[in-house]
């Protein structure tokens, strides 16, 4: 895998692959936090249009772990972003991040703005923006019927109260089917590939040394920025739910939310022929045209799949 050497001189990984045609990349982050990139895998065919750069953040995939636990955390994670991006040698870039990514995502876009054409922000939670809407608790309660609910409802409760990563990973697999928009084979595989691939050190270190001044001033530069954002939410996901999304698109002077039908957390895997096409039109057009328009105080919204 080639590697970049970041802000503090440590390599770092990443992974490229090849689309059909020359042109500018996108940069794919991925969430967890703290896991494996792998599980982004081609983003259901995204590189069919276009080549995808998928780093491997600090400890996780191929990458080595921080100096110091401050390397992990997201602003630190956004810094890596502005090295790699300097290493390619763009210009200016498009730039999707997934799950808690989006938060990297947001704290590059307030720094680096002006290195962005385009953002997408795909199920993201809101932490950032200091709310935790429960409708994600809504939408796992309104799935009871399904036959894997039980057991995934035990393993939810359980794991606040567990601290052996054995467990937790066990855990972790057995809740995993709320994260979905069906539990089939395509969802089964992937669902597998997550205990292996989460890094506890990364997970644990991402939001520390980020106080109340620092969050807020983060958000303040964020309606300056003038590329256009999309907000991609699922409205079977069970984890972050829909409202967190539109909350993240208020945060933007303008962005849009679209929000796909049958979708879980993940919505390449559910959903690989609608997802792709919704980004790939956003990255060629800068909107989408049945995307509701979210940014704004107030604003929030989602268009049908």
């Amino acid at each position: 895998m080639p590697h970049y050497a970041s802000y503090d001189g440590v390599e770092l990984s990443y992974r490229v692959l090849e689309g059909p045609e020359p042109g500018a990349p996108l940069l794919c982050l991925a969430g967890g936090p703290g896991r494996d990139a792998a599980y982004l895998g081609d983003l259901g065919g995204l590189d069919a249009h276009r080549t995808l750069v998928i780093p491997d953040s600090r400890g996780t995939g191929a990458s080595p772990p921080a100096p110091d636990a401050s390397g992990y955390a997201f602003p630190a994670l956004a810094e890596d972003l502005e090295s790699l991006r300097a290493h390619l040698g763009l210009e200016a870039f498009a730039l999707l991040a997934h799950d808690a990514a989006c938060a990297t995502a947001q704290a590059y876009a307030a720094l680096y703005g002006h290195r962005l054409t385009r953002l997408v922000l795909v199920t993201p939670g809101s932490r950032l923006q200091g709310r935790l809407p429960d409708d994600a608790e809504e939408i796992f309660e309104s799935r009871a019927e399904e036959p894997w609910w039980p057991d995934a409802y035990v393993a939810v409760h359980t794991l606040p109260t567990t601290a052996d990563m054995k467990e937790v990973r066990s855990l972790l697999l057995r809740a995993a089917p709320m994260g979905y928009g069906r539990w089939e084979a395509p969802q089964r595989a992937h669902a597998a590939t997550e205990p292996d691939q989460l890094g506890p050190v990364p997970r644990a270190g991402f939001w520390q040394g980020v106080d109340e001044p620092a969050r807020a001033a983060l958000l303040d530069r964020l309606r300056e920025v003038k590329c256009p954002v999309l907000v991609i939410t699922g409205d079977r996901d069970a984890l972050v739910g829909l409202r967190a999304g539109e909350l993240v698109a208020t945060s933007f002077r303008t962005a849009s939310v679209r929000t796909l039908h049958g979708v879980g957390h993940y919505p390449w895997v559910d959903e690989p022929d609608l997802f792709r096409p919704v980004v790939e039109s956003f990255l060629t057009r800068g909107h989408d045209p049945e995307a509701h328009e979210g940014g704004g105080e107030g604003g929030g919204g989602t268009g049908p799949a």
